[in-house]
Order: structure tokens, then sequence, then C-alpha cells
């Protein structure tokens, strides 16, 4: 019998409790690394001093929590340049957080923004996202079990978090139009911390990752595969070797000394 086709993971689609909320997953952050990376009194804490302001106990529940998933993808470094850096790199390391977990943004950086970017055409527009559902919905029919007002929640918050992450610029327009795609602006020390994470997660920061360079063989491995053949010597080249190899005749002897005249 036919071996069945593996599915692929079913994609989370309960993010949109939270937007990227650089400034709140800082404050998770610093409370983390404040409770020794201990996930479950950092939860606990957090709820506890209220630290994300929430309005409510139940709002506050539902932040913490998807906030706290996304966050504990990360690694230590990049927990503490979230709680301690710049404001881009805490933007950066939020996206980075989205990335790891939410497999649908990961997939929209990769296939729709990066594809734009690199076809020269920025101008992101309602029938690429459209397009991209669509064909999306064949393997993830999570998808197309959502109401209409739980689709419409979930490509809003995408794009909105596309827009805090620094991915898309400009507003919608009445054409169709949703905004210009861009490359964001990376510190070093992000680069560095995503990049020796995993080079493939640039990709969602719409940079190529690095190409692997081609191994070149070394001298004597070269030497071994392309060995110097040795030409056997024609005819000629015997011959004039042969010519080589024979002395030269010895100079002349003097010719006696003429006779003194009487």
């Amino acid at each position: 019998m036919p071996r069945p086709v593996p599915q692929p993971p079913r994609y989370c689609l309960s993010f949109t409790a939270a937007g990227l909320r650089p400034e709140l997953a800082a404050v998770i952050a610093a409370i983390h690394l404040e409770e020794d990376g201990d996930w479950g009194r950092t939860k606990t804490a957090v709820l506890e001093r209220n630290a994300l302001q929430a309005r409510s106990a139940s709002s506050g529940k539902r932040l913490e929590s998807e906030l706290r998933q996304r966050l504990q993808g990360l690694t230590n470094p990049q927990l503490q340049l979230l709680a301690r850096g710049t404001s881009e790199e805490r933007s950066a390391m939020a996206w980075l957080a989205v990335l790891k977990r939410i497999q649908i943004a990961a997939d929209l950086s990769r296939d729709v923004l990066l594809e734009k970017l690199s076809s020269l055409d920025p101008v992101l527009r309602r029938s690429d996202m459209a397009a991209f559902y669509e064909e999306r919905e064949r393997d993830h029919p999570e998808l197309g079990a959502l109401a209409p007002s739980s689709q419409q929640k979930v490509r809003s918050a995408l794009l909105q978090m596309f827009r805090e992450a620094g991915l898309l610029a400009g507003k919608a327009g009445k054409s169709g139009t949703l905004g210009t795609v861009q490359r964001p602006l990376l510190s070093p020390q992000v680069q560095e911390l995503v990049a020796s994470d995993d080079p493939a997660l640039l990709v969602g920061f719409l940079v190529h990752g690095p190409a692997k360079p081609a191994k070149s063989m070394s001298a004597s491995t070269a030497a071994k595969a392309s060995p110097r053949t040795t030409a056997k010597p024609g005819p000629r080249s015997a011959a004039k070797s042969a010519a080589k190899g024979t002395s030269k005749p010895g100079a002349k002897k003097a010719s006696p000394s003429r006779r003194k005249a009487a």
C-alpha cells in the first residue's frame, strides 16, 4: 500500500491576542532574567505585578500567555538583547520570536514579501495576499475553517506586525495597495544573533541567507585527482638525447713547429 503523504504542521492562529508589542516583550524578558531563567516564576511575577498593565485580569492572562510562548523560543543572548537593547533591536528580537512560533508569518515573509523585493516590485497588493491565502488553504484547511471575521482578524494582525517590524511602510490605498515592502535595518548584533541561531531565519528579515562556499580541493588532493602523465620520448627526441650523450671529439693536436732556417 502507498504510504500516506505527510501533512504539514497546523498553523498557529491564536496569535491575534497580541501584536508584535516589543515594549511588553522586553518587560517579560527582563523579568525572566531576574527570575534566573525560570518561566514558571516569570509568569507568576508578570501577572502578580500586572507588569503588562492590562485593563483586566483575563486580558492580562491572554496577553502574557501569547507573548511568553513566543519568547520561550528565543535563546538567552537574544532575550538579553530584547531586554536591554535599543528600540530597533527590541523590535527585531520580538519579530524573531514571532518567526519562530508563528509559521504563517515566516511563510508570508519568505514567499510574498521577499519575492516582491527580489522581483523589483515592492508594492504589496491585496491580490498578493489573497493569492497566498488561497494557495495555503490547500495544505492548511484550518485557514479555510475560520469564520470570515476570524480570517480578517488574522490577516489584519499579520499586516500590523509587518509594519511594526519595519517590513512594510505606508498606509493601505484605495487602489488595492497595502504598502511598500522594505528591508529593515538590522544592527550587527542582531545579525550575529540571528545568523548564529539559524541563518535561514534571516529570510524572515527579507535577507537572503549566506551562500555556502564551494569546497576547494587542496593542492595534494588536486594532484592526486589529476596526476601528471610523463610523455614517452619520440624518435626525434630520442635521437637528440643520444646526440647529447655522445662526447665531443677532442681538440686537434698542434702542428709541429717549423724548423728554423739555417
